[in-house]
C-alpha cells in the first residue's frame, strides 16, 4: 500500500485528468489554429504566422467569455512583450545577454502593472522571441502583433459559430444529485432515531452525512460553470431563467445541508441505545421522513409513485407539538427541535 505522501506525489505528478475534454472543444480549437494560419499568413507577409496560429489554440476555450478573456489576456501581453523587446532592442542590440534580460524585465513590468498570470507569461514569452527570431526580419515587432489579434479574432469567430455549449443541463444534473442526496441523508437519520444503532453504524451515518458538502459545492461549481456558459452565448436567453431558479434553489437549502450534517452528528455525539423509546424522537423521525418527502418534492426528485412531484402535497406542513422529553435525552431532543425548526422554515419558504 502506497503511504499518503508518495499517494498525493502521483497524483500530483499526473498529466491526465479525470474526464476528456468535449471532442467538440478539441475540433473548434483545431479548425482554429488552421484558420488562423492561413488568414494570418494571407493578410501579413513574412515568416509563418506562428503567433496567430497559437492565439487562435490559446483563445478557443470552453465559453464565449472564457475566449474573450484569453484574446485580451494574449493580445495584451503581446503588445507589452513586444513593446518592451523594441526598445531593448534599439537600445542594447541583440546579443544573448539582452534576450534573457528582456524576459526578467517583461515579467517584472508585468508584475508592476498586476497582470493575469496567463498574460504575465505571454509578455515574457513575446519579449524572447521578437528579440531571439526578429532581428533580421525588417517590421518583425508589428507583423507579430498583427498577427496575434488576427489569431485572436478567428478563435472568437470559430468558438461563436460552432455552437457554444450551453452547460445548463449539467448543472440540473448535479442539482438533482444534490436534492436525492439530502433527502436520503433526512431519511437515514430518521431511521436511525426509530431503530438501535451499532458504533459502526453511526459512523457509517456521520461520514455520508458529511458527504453532502462535497455535493453541494459540485452542484455550486456546476451552476457556476453553466452561467458562464451563457455569458455572451446566443443561446442564452431561454436558459437564463432556469439557471436563475436552480441558484435560488442552491441557495435555500445549503443551510438544510449544514443542518442536517449537524443534526446527524449531535445523534453521533448523544446517542445511547434508549433514545429509539422516547415519544419525542419517534415524533421528530417522522418529522424527518416528511422532510425528506418535501425536499424530493422542491428538488422534483423522482420517488417512483404515480403521480408527478409538482402534484404532491407538501407532508411538513406544520409545526411539531411535543412534550417535555426525559432528562436523559433533552439536551439531544433540544438540538434536534432547533435545527428541524430552521429546516421546516426553509420548506415552507416556497408555498
Amino acid at each position: 500500500m502506497l503511504s499518503i505522501p508518495s499517494r498525493f506525489m502521483r497524483e500530483s505528478l499526473s498529466f491526465r485528468t479525470k474526464r476528456r475534454a468535449p471532442f467538440l472543444q478539441v475540433a473548434k480549437s483545431a479548425i482554429a489554429t488552421v484558420a488562423a494560419w492561413l488568414v494570418a499568413g494571407w493578410l501579413v507577409q513574412g515568416p509563418p504566422p506562428i503567433f496567430a496560429a497559437i492565439a487562435a489554440l490559446l483563445v478557443v476555450q470552453p465559453s464565449i467569455n472564457q475566449s474573450l478573456t484569453r484574446a485580451v489576456e494574449r493580445s495584451v501581453g503581446v503588445v507589452v512583450g513586444v513593446v518592451i523587446a523594441s526598445l531593448l532592442g534599439i537600445a542594447l542590440g541583440s546579443p544573448t545577454w539582452v534576450i534573457l534580460l528582456s524576459a526578467g524585465v517583461a515579467l517584472v513590468i508585468a508584475w508592476a502593472l498586476r497582470m493575469s498570470p496567463g498574460a504575465t507569461n505571454q509578455v515574457a514569452i513575446s519579449a524572447i522571441l521578437v528579440l531571439a527570431l526578429g532581428t533580421a526580419t525588417p517590421n518583425y515587432a508589428v507583423d507579430r502583433v498583427l498577427e496575434t489579434l488576427i489569431g485572436a479574432l478567428v478563435g472568437i469567430v470559430v468558438n461563436v459559430a460552432l455552437v457554444p455549449p450551453v452547460l445548463v443541463p449539467p448543472a440540473r444534473a448535479k442539482l438533482e444529485v444534490l436534492g436525492r442526496e439530502l433527502a436520503a441523508a433526512l431519511e437515514r437519520l430518521a431511521q436511525a432515531l426509530e431503530a438501535p444503532q451499532t458504533p459502526a453504524s453511526l459512523e457509517e451515518l456521520l461520514l455520508e452525512a458529511r458527504l453532502l458538502r462535497p455535493v453541494r459545492d459540485a452542484a455550486a461549481t456546476a451552476i457556476a460553470d453553466g452561467a458562464d456558459s451563457l455569458s455572451l452565448n446566443p443561446r442564452s436567453g431561454r436558459h437564463r431563467t432556469d439557471l436563475l431558479a436552480m441558484q435560488d434553489l442552491l441557495d435555500r437549502f445549503t443551510p438544510v445541508v449544514t443542518q442536517a450534517i449537524g443534526m446527524t452528528r449531535a445523534v453521533y455525539d448523544g446517542y445511547d441505545v434508549t433514545i429509539a423509546e422516547e415519544p419525542s424522537v419517534r415524533a421528530i423521525a417522522e418529522q424527518l421522513h416528511r422532510a425528506a418527502h418535501d425536499v424530493r418534492r422542491a428538488f422534483a426528485v423522482d420517488t417512483g409513485a404515480d403521480l408527478p412531484i409538482a402534484a404532491e402535497e407538501p407532508a411538513l406542513t406544520r409545526p411539531l407539538q411535543i412534550r417535555t422529553p426525559s432528562a436523559a435525552h433533552w439536551v439531544l431532543v433540544g438540538s434536534l427541535l432547533m435545527d428541524l425548526r430552521r429546516v421546516h422554515e426553509t420548506l415552507r419558504d416556497d408555498e
